[in-house]
């Protein structure tokens, strides 16, 4: 029963659509009555005191009753009926407390209130719908924290969700979207986040649409829209609509928001959205970063606190990539497909990050993603500081990621990546500075510092040497974390020793000056591990203590130091004293000790200004050098000339005549050596350290000690150099002045190093006058090292002994106990079985030397080298392209020939060939002091430059032999830190310092010289008169040089190896990598060798003529040089032209480089290169073509083509490598020009073929170069399949092409192994065995791509395989015969041949039967037959009933037209 009079109490506001007024007019009387009556009768009470209106306990019933009352088809008043309920139940709750008890739940067992229950009847949920919302602008001045029982706003909404069905979803769907544009912000976050669950999947196009205009409308929405959209099924069309709109999102959102919109839209990834989802986000998502000008003041103070949206963000990135793979996929394919620095963003290290965290499925191709673009500089160290500078907060959850990847980086081979490590490792030690993180970042770097890898080694003590410069107070508190470097000290080089005590030596100096004990503690804990280092017998130990000293001494002593108080500074000058004269009076009478010691004092006089006191004690102990070395002269002569062993004695090279004050007193102090260590061994050392002091002292100037540059020197004397005089002497008189020599060429070596500097133009404090006066005696001592160096190189051919260490090689030393007294006895009695040869000729001793040297002493003292004796003799050897061998030069252009005779004139002189390379002297090349940098600048003396064509023929050897020098320090440099060789072993430490781009600093004015050379060397070749051998006497003469008639040279020889020598040094600065980042030097480089006049026709062919001084145009000009230069060399010598080829590849290879090279995103040449990159192969093919088809004269080709296989490899390697088509050339020379050859033809005729090169005695270099190029091919053949075999199928041209290809190369291998038939030789047979071998692991390797491609192409495919079959039987052929006759060098490939032979065969077998060919199959015994084809005897077969089947080749195919089954006989 409803109580229609009973007054509700109404809310306290008037709303005139609820007043008392209304519910009085009769018409809504009428109504209300009606509607209270239909719920009556289906048993539902509207008033109910309780509270709400009280439902029937059958709902179902209720709302099935009020459906059938309103339905049309139940009466026909049901439409009126309807109305009447409608409007009556509109009357009803326009107050306020109807409609809130309508809304309530009844409070019964029954949850649901009375609108929900009318809203499940069909025929009224629309109107009730619409009246519900137009009720709700009504309420939207409700404030939103008001609970869900008092808000009816809420209670509305919540009644529309979840309904069973909607009648009329667009009506209700359009009704609400006008309703929810005019709702307060919080009421249509709550509506939309609704959506779902009120609409469902109905109308989501016009759904979608709504919400896009309202978010441009307002984007504070944004967030329960993108709940609202995740929540709704949408197809294909509307997903994309739905990115769409999310994406146009990501700049106009709030940041509180950003997390929101990105997890929405990278968990809606598909396979087909995801590039474009991955792609915007990492556009338009401007992620944590500060400004480039902050990232470079890395500790400013007062930085903004990191924002918890930008680790929401972080966090939302990181949740959505561990959910799906697929992002991480097309995060990694993007960037990997970005090649420009420009393309990459912050935001790229955040996601690389995120995903690096994932662990170990990822991580390591995280990490080599990390490693290309870093050596690609496409991820820089700004971006990392943009990362963590000022982010500490945000970087703390990634900390140990980016730990991590540093320790990755910090070991790579590649240097760019070490160095990127190196500032992870020093960026995450600034930013934080909790104990814990700190401990863990030097743990991390010790333990680098223990991995026993060189280069990682290095870049850990360079990163934590920049640490404990920069923060030596913080590293205090863990000196027990650093200290365990120490442990490792033994394994370290001496660039690494350097390292590790510039990593203490701060921490001692800050220690000095501290009181706290702790501090104190650390310093006097590293100065005792030092003393006892140098007070150690060990040699090892020893150079350890002596380079700690000099790097303690380095920060004590430092007078640029301003920090430290006056009273600092006197303790810890003092300080250094004490530990500089520990060291001293430890090594003072070892000789290679001192020699370190004094090499590190000079060291630090040049890089740093140091107390008064300490540099007046180093004068002290360096002016000791005159009472030790010289002695007074009188009127140019010595005072007492007594004999010493019973050597004479003279002086040599006085170049200051009379008024020569002292000499250097060699000889005497040679002799000396016999008994004790040689004090000579510290001459070389001491004096650099001497003239460095000068120089400190004197603003630069040497003027305090130029009376040494011309002084002479006290040497035996040169009556010994004759055969009578040399046979006269004992064997240790002998040792006695080969040593003498030796150390007289080192003396010249440096004061070439510490005169040189005087006239390179560092110092201006040096006059004109005195300039050329020092240029004068530089090329004189010159002159005297050639001289000498040359007499020892002739004598220790005779005399073999071990030379005496000039510098410590700290590798060679080893653990050797310091015990050097015995040093000359031991070489005396090494040399006890050559005494007996000392009244033979010189030949007939030479003949002995090695067996000499390698016999042991009566008291087996004597030891055979050890490794890493070898090794150092190996790296100190020149390498074999200078090894210049006489042999290998025209007639006109060899050497004089030292003919052995049996019998010779006693008073002959021995012959001394001047610059001659040879093992005798280059194995030990090591143990000489080196030339510094700084003395190439001999090369570039004006003076040189207006020599008539006699003077320069007497300058060629000495420029020579600085070439030869610049050629060393040159290979070394080429030789990667990464790969360390035998020559690193033996650079001295004053050479292994320095840096590439400081050597290049040094010999950059050198470039226009080197090109000045050639031309004299080409000129002295084409029109040289032969007066070198009397121009090098005079000038031995005016340089002092003892009389020596017997010492000759060869104009034409030195030339050659002058203009040999150039192109080598060209070649190798060329290739430097640091040159070709630098482009400045680089154009330096090719602008010295520019011809004279690059004339238009030069530029034929080329579409885009370079501009005059561009990179192209040096490069063009370069070529054209080189050209030119070949074209001279063709009519002199197949060596030199050889040389020049191999000049022309490099720039063509260098110009290949720098166009791939890009920097900054742009590339550092233009379009013009491309076009010439052609052109430069064209010209490099035709210059190897014209080397292979000249006819060289016997005059050009001394000893035939004996000893240039090397030569003709690398020429024929250039002709095939750039021709057009390289198979069709192959196919060429294989099936048309070889076959001419005969193993059995001595002299081939002119009309054979087109190739003179190509002779009995180059035909082993041109098979084996045909089978490498033909193999590469085949290679590079099936990485192109391998390529395509991703995609579905290939195109039938692109399958026909690479069957074509295949097949040239099946020929070529098939022709090769074929001429084994005619050719005898066991090393052809042993290349075909092992190239053919090879070839058929190659070509197994494409059988993939005849099964998908064999029904289309079967014929082709078994014409293939049949093909190759005829090289496999004569493989077969080959490996039998070796067997029989024992080859070894044949055997031994054999193995690994037979099993590729027996898998060919089975994997033919496979194709045939998976592809059901009409293909028989079979397989058979081979019968044993020799090259030639006939059956041997011991292997015929008694029963011939089977010779039709076993004739077959194993694995034979017929061809039938019905397939039979296979069969195997065996």
């Amino acid at each position: 029963m409803a109580f229609l009079h009973q007054q509700i109490p109404s809310r306290s506001r008037k709303r005139p659509s609820s007043s008392v007024s209304d519910l009085s007019k009769p018409q809504d009387e009428d109504v209300m009555d009606k509607m209270v009556k239909i719920l009556a009768e289906a048993g539902c009470t509207l008033l109910n005191p309780s509270g709400s209106p009280s439902l029937p306990s059958d709902l179902q019933k209720f709302r099935r009753h009020l459906t059938h009352l309103f339905s049309p088809c139940s009466s026909n008043n049901a439409t009126a009926l309807r109305s009447d309920f409608v409007s009556g139940f509109a009357s009803y709750i326009e107050t306020p407390g109807n409609l809130h008890r309508v809304l309530t739940p009844w409070t019964g067992d029954r949850s649901e209130s009375l609108v929900r229950n009318l809203l499940l009847v069909a025929p009224i949920q629309l109107d009730l719908q619409n009246i519900l919302l137009e009720k709700l602008p009504e309420f939207f001045d409700i404030v939103p924290e008001t609970s869900l029982e008092d808000d009816v706003t809420r209670l509305i909404i919540n009644h529309f969700r979840w309904l069973d069905f909607v009648v009329d979803p667009v009506a209700f769907s359009e009704r609400l979207m006008q309703v929810l544009s005019i709702c307060p912000l919080y009421l249509k976050k709550e509506i939309i986040g609704s959506l779902p669950e009120i609409i469902g999947d109905h109308n989501n196009k016009s759904l979608i649409d709504s919400l896009e205009r309202m978010l441009q409308e307002d984007s504070a929405i944004t967030v329960p829209v993108l709940d609202s959209l995740s929540s709704i099924n949408l197809d294909a069309q509307s997903q994309d609509q739905v990115i769409t709109i999310a994406l146009s999102c990501i700049r106009t959102i709030d940041a509180e928001q950003l997390p929101y919109l990105l997890r929405f839209l990278m968990l809606s990834a598909t396979p087909a959205n995801v590039p474009r989802v991955i792609s915007q986000i990492r556009e338009q998502l401007k992620f944590v970063g500060i400004s480039s000008s902050r990232a470079t003041q890395r500790k400013l103070k007062g930085k903004s606190p990191i924002k918890n949206t930008e680790a929401s963000v972080l966090d939302a990135l990181g949740s959505s990539l561990r959910f799906k793979n697929l992002l991480c996929q097309e995060i990694l394919k993007q960037l990997n497909n970005l090649d420009k620095p420009r393309d990459h963003k912050v935001i790229d290290i955040w996601l690389l990050m995120l995903m690096y965290m994932k662990g170990e499925p990822l991580r390591r191709t995280i990490e080599k993603t990390f490693k290309k673009k870093i050596v690609q500089e496409c991820i820089q160290e700004i971006m990392v500081d943009q990362c963590i500078c000022g982010n500490k907060e945000l970087v703390q959850d990634y900390f140990s990621s980016f730990l991590s990847l540093a320790e990755f980086l910090l070991g790579c081979k590649e240097q760019k990546a070490r160095a990127f490590g190196s500032h992870l490792y020093t960026s995450l030690f600034e930013e934080f500075v909790g104990t814990y993180s700190r401990q863990e970042i030097l743990g991390s770097l010790v333990t680098h510092v223990g991995s026993g890898v060189n280069f990682e080694v290095s870049s850990a003590l360079e990163t934590m040497t920049l640490l404990s410069t920069k923060y030596a107070q913080e590293l205090f508190q863990f000196s027990s974390h650093i200290s365990g470097i120490l442990d490792y000290l033994e394994g370290f080089s001496v660039e690494n020793l350097h390292k590790v005590y510039e990593v203490f030596s701060p921490l001692t100096l800050s220690a000095q000056t501290s009181p706290d004990c702790f501090r104190s503690s650390i310093a006097n804990e590293l100065l005792m591990i030092v003393r006892k280092q140098v007070s150690h017998p060990d040699l090892k130990y020893k150079k350890m203590g002596l380079i700690g000293t000099i790097k303690i001494v380095s920060c004590l002593a430092d007078a640029s130091n301003v920090t430290q108080s006056s009273h600092s500074k006197e303790l810890n000058c003092k300080e250094a004293l004490e530990l500089l004269k520990t060291s001293l009076d430890s090594c003072r009478q070892l000789c290679l000790p001192l020699t370190l010691f004094y090499d590190e004092l000079t060291a630090l006089l040049d890089h740093k200004t140091l107390q008064p006191e300490i540099t007046e004690w180093i004068a002290k102990h360096a002016g000791e050098f005159e009472s030790i070395f010289l002695s007074d002269l009188e009127g140019g002569k010595l005072g007492n000339e007594g004999s010493y062993c019973g050597l004479d004695g003279e002086l040599w090279m006085n170049l200051d005549g009379a008024i020569s004050p002292v000499c250097l007193n060699i000889l005497p102090l040679a002799c000396t050596s016999m008994q004790s260590a040689s004090s000579l061994q510290i001459l070389p050392s001491i004096f650099l350290l001497l003239s460095t002091l000068e120089k400190f002292r004197n603003q630069g100037s040497l003027a305090g000690i130029d009376a040494l540059l011309g002084c002479p020197l006290h040497l035996p004397s040169s009556k010994y150099f004759s055969v009578a005089g040399w046979q006269s002497l004992t064997g240790k008189q002998k040792q006695i002045v080969c040593i003498s020599l030796f150390y007289a060429a080192n003396w010249m070596r440096e004061l070439l190093n510490a005169f040189s500097s005087q006239v390179s133009g560092r110092f201006l404090c040096v006059t004109q006058t005195t300039k050329e006066d020092i240029i004068t005696k530089l090329l004189k001592r010159l002159g005297n090292l050639v001289f000498l160096e040359s007499l020892l190189n002739s004598l220790i051919k005779d005399c073999p002994l071990s030379l005496p260490e000039l510098h410590l090689c700290v590798e060679h030393s080893g653990s050797t106990i310091l015990s050097q007294n015995n040093y000359m006895g031991h070489l005396e009695k090494k040399n006890l079985k050559s005494k007996a040869c000392d009244g033979s000729t010189p030949s007939m001793r030479k003949c002995k030397i090695p067996k000499a040297s390698k016999s042991a002493d009566a008291s087996g003292k004597l030891k055979q080298p050890t490794i890493l004796d070898m090794l150092g003799k190996a790296g100190a050897t020149s390498q074999k392209d200078q090894n210049v061998d006489s042999s290998i030069l025209p007639s006109k252009y060899r050497t004089i020939e030292l003919e052995e005779q049996s019998s010779c004139d006693s008073n002959e002189p021995i012959l001394v060939e001047v610059l001659m390379v040879t093992q005798a002297l280059e194995a030990q090349r090591y143990k000489f002091r080196p030339l510094l940098a700084e003395c190439f600048s001999i090369l570039t003396l004006s003076k040189d430059q207006d020599f008539h064509c006699s003077d320069l023929t007497a300058m060629l050897p000495l420029q020579l032999y600085l070439l030869r020098d610049l050629h060393y320090k040159l290979d070394s440099f080429a030789s990667t830190r990464e790969q360390c060789t035998a020559r690193d072993l033996t650079a001295p430490a004053s050479f292994s310092r320095m840096t590439v781009d400081d050597f290049l600093c040094e010999i950059k004015p050198l470039f226009p010289n080197l090109k000045h050379l050639l031309s004299s060397a080409i000129h002295t070749l084409k029109e040289g008169d032969g007066t070198c051998q009397e121009n090098w006497k005079l000038q031995s003469v005016g340089a002092s040089n003892p009389s020596m008639p017997s010492m000759v040279i060869s104009e034409s020889s030195v030339s050659a190896m002058v203009f040999k020598e150039v192109l080598n040094c060209f070649s190798k600065m060329l290739n430097l990598r640091e040159i070709q980042m630098d482009e400045s030097v680089l154009s330096n480089l090719l602008e010295a060798f520019q011809p004279l006049n690059l004339s238009d026709a030069r530029f034929s062919g080329i579409q885009v003529i370079p501009s005059p001084g561009t990179t192209e145009y040096l490069y063009l000009g370069a070529c054209s040089f080189l050209e030119d230069v070949l074209n001279i060399a063709c009519s002199l010598s197949f060596m030199l032209a050889s040389e020049c080829l191999v000049a022309l590849e490099s720039v063509a290879t260098t110009a290949n480089k720098f166009l791939a090279k890009e920097e900054n995103g742009k590339k550092t040449c233009s379009k013009s290169l491309e076009g010439l990159l052609p052109i430069f192969r064209r010209k490099l093919r035709t210059s190897a073509q014209r080397l292979l088809e000249q006819n060289w004269s016997d005059e050009s080709l001394e000893n035939g083509w004996k000893n240039k296989g090397e030569l003709v490899q690398k020429t024929l390697q250039i002709y095939l490598q750039t021709a057009e088509s390289t198979s069709d050339v192959l196919d060429e020379l294989t099936c048309s020009i070889l076959p001419q050859m005969s193993a059995s033809t001595s002299i081939v005729e002119d009309d054979h073929h087109s190739f003179p090169a190509l002779c009995p005695a180059t035909f082993v270099v041109w098979y084996r170069v045909l089978h490498e190029v033909n193999l590469t091919i085949l290679n590079k053949q099936v990485k192109e399949l391998c390529l395509e075999k991703r995609q579905a199928g290939g195109q039938s041209s692109t399958v026909e092409t690479h069957l074509i290809n295949i097949h040239k190369t099946v020929n070529v291998v098939v022709s090769l192994v074929n001429m084994c038939r005619t050719h005898d030789k066991v090393t052809v047979h042993a290349m075909a065995v092992k190239y053919g071998g090879k070839f058929v692991d190659s070509f197994l390797k494409v059988f993939y791509f005849f099964q998908a491609h064999f029904q289309s192409h079967n014929e082709v495919a078994i014409q293939l395989v049949k093909e190759l079959q005829k090289a496999t039987r004569t493989m077969q052929t080959l490996c039998s015969e070796a067997k029989g006759s024992k080859q070894t060098v044949i055997t031994s490939k054999v193995p690994a041949t037979k099993r590729s032979l027996e898998r060919f065969l089975f994997r033919v077998k496979a194709l045939l039967h998976t592809t059901s060919s009409g293909c028989s199959f079979w397989m058979g015994n081979l019968k044993h037959k020799d090259l030639t084809g006939q059956v041997v005897s011991s292997q015929a077969y008694v029963d011939n009933q089977n010779d039709d089947v076993n004739d077959d080749p194993a694995g034979a195919i017929d061809e039938n037209e019905s397939a039979s089954v296979a069969s195997e006989d065996r």
